[in-house]
């Protein structure tokens, strides 16, 4: 596939792309940037959402996923419709009730100022570093296939990349972010589905035969209940899956700025539910491919199977043997699901500082609408930073490093909510952040105590623990009443 190709399949995609931004950013304002305006139709929104948890990542490492821990992400993904279920009547009322603009906003009701802007910055840290793994992967793809054999440095394609993300979502915001993640959704779902079709042609494989092939291939195991021990055990997958639905989904602004674009509350509890179990298929129809992919090289003599499972994918889409029209979908997908989580990112993380960390909600219109531009500009240039030095430092496959991060940043989040939710007890507000940093510090010496001593692999149940410590902590503090239990005494003291 040579760097023409890869070049008109961008442009021709960015074209549609802005296209649909500037259609959807007309009459935009600072509500429609941070909450769509509240009229999104939940069906939209829905279909959207399966794009919006689909990233480059997913769609490079899922199908290479299958050489060693087969089917097992489909334990994981289990556990994230019962999270969806926890999302949607538990959460999505809290939120609609207290009509916030950043969801952080509840932990300033709850606790305090200290707690609210902790909740924020561990969402920050943890967005701009998810997010720029996550872009990463496309920066990475599109550097061997176009930059590498034209002489252009990572450093200039990570600059022109986000560039582009930045310019089409820095009016729109959420309106238009809903509607790319549309057309991402069907750009996904169409080039998983087109590679099958066309790789089950090139093996010769009717669709019976390719259900036969699958089923009777080691690499499509599903459930993994021997030992308990290893990363792939259904109920430590399961149960993570679970929590990590309701951390990177419900406690995310990213994700939640969606989710509140509905009407109301009973519209994004539909958007949810809908949104948690299309995701199993669409996950699965990349498990299918990975397996085809699998038996392509083994039985292709030039092909042998790449060193780094996150190779695989780009490996057997751009080889000689193939059509051209399964590189150019597999540029396409991998583009859509980037470019679009990576403009997610950019708006939820522009919310997130202007609304929480600066306050800036109480400012005029025309005031509110310049800060937002310059926080969007500084938060793709610190994107665009944060993407270099992880490529000069990485070396963990991408989607295990996603969910390992998350695993760290999104557990004092959990922590904190859950905490808040299920107990009244007042906590001194200005402890909380030294509890938030302290867990998962605490979290990283378990999983090295416990790998070394009994070699026990932590997987992604860390998230739990890391939330149970930040939950288990905060129970520790000192009580302290809040400001607005005081007021609430004072009012009550004055009606009597």
């Amino acid at each position: 596939m040579t760097p023409t190709i890869v070049i008109i399949t961008v442009l021709a995609y960015f074209a549609v792309l802005f296209g649909v931004s500037h259609l959807t950013s007309r009459n935009s304002d600072n509500a429609s940037f941070f909450n769509g305006n509240r009229r999104a139709p939940w069906p939209l929104v829905a279909f959207a959402m399966v794009g919006a948890a689909i990233s480059g990542v997913t769609f490079i490492s899922v199908p290479g996923m299958v050489v060693d821990k087969g089917y097992s992400y489909l334990q994981m993904v289990l556990g994230f419709i019962v999270g969806y279920w926890v999302i949607a009547f538990v959460l999505v009322p809290l939120f609609y009730k207290r009509n916030l603009l950043s969801i952080y906003g509840y932990l300033g009701e709850r606790f305090g100022s200290s707690t609210y802007r902790t909740g924020a910055w561990f969402f920050f840290v943890s967005k701009m570093l998810g997010a720029a793994v996550r872009f990463f992967v496309v920066c990475i793809v599109l550097q061997t296939l176009v930059c590498d054999p034209l002489g252009i440095p990572f450093v200039v394609n990570v600059a022109v990349t986000i560039a582009i993300v930045w310019l089409y979502t820095f009016r729109g915001g959420v309106k238009t972010l809903i509607w790319t993640d549309t057309l991402k959704s069907f750009c996904l779902i169409m080039s998983v589905v087109l590679c099958i079709w066309f790789i089950a042609q090139n093996l010769d494989l009717s669709w019976a035969g390719v259900v036969d092939s699958i089923g009777r291939h080691g690499s499509s195991r599903i459930f993994y209940f021997d030992d308990p021990s290893r990363g792939v055990y259904f109920w430590k997958q399961f149960l993570a899956g679970v929590f990590m639905a309701i951390a990177i989904n419900g406690l995310d602004q990213d994700m939640m700025q969606r989710n509140l674009a509905c009407r109301d509350s009973r519209q994004s509890q539909k958007n949810m539910i809908v949104s948690g179990v299309m995701q199993f298929f669409v996950i699965a129809l990349f498990l299918v491919l990975g397996t085809l992919l699998v038996i392509y090289v083994e039985s292709t003599p030039s092909l042998s199977m790449p060193e780094k499972s996150d190779e695989l994918f780009g490996l057997v889409a751009a080889h000689e043997s193939l059509p051209v029209a399964v590189g150019v979908l597999f540029i396409l997908g991998l583009v859509s699901a980037a470019y679009s989580a990576a403009g997610s990112a950019l708006t939820s993380l522009t919310t997130s500082f202007t609304v929480d960390i600066l306050d800036a909600s109480g400012m005029e219109e025309s005031r509110l609408a310049r800060v937002r531009k310059w926080v969007h500009i500084a938060m793709s240039a610190t994107m665009g930073l944060v993407i270099v030095v992880f490529y000069m430092i990485s070396e963990e496959d991408a989607i295990s490093a996603v969910y390992t991060l998350a695993s760290y940043t999104y557990g004092p989040i959990l922590g904190l909510f859950v905490f808040g939710m299920f107990t009244k007890r007042p906590v001194n507000d200005r402890l909380v952040p030294v509890v938030c940093i302290a867990a998962p510090c605490l979290c990283w010496l378990v999983k090295y105590f416990l790998n070394e001593s009994f070699g026990y692999e932590m997987s992604f149940e860390l998230l739990i623990f890391n939330a149970l410590l930040t939950a288990v902590g905060l129970s520790l503090l000192p009580g302290k009443a809040s400001v607005s239990d005081i007021e609430a005494a004072r009012e009550s003291v004055s009606a009597e």
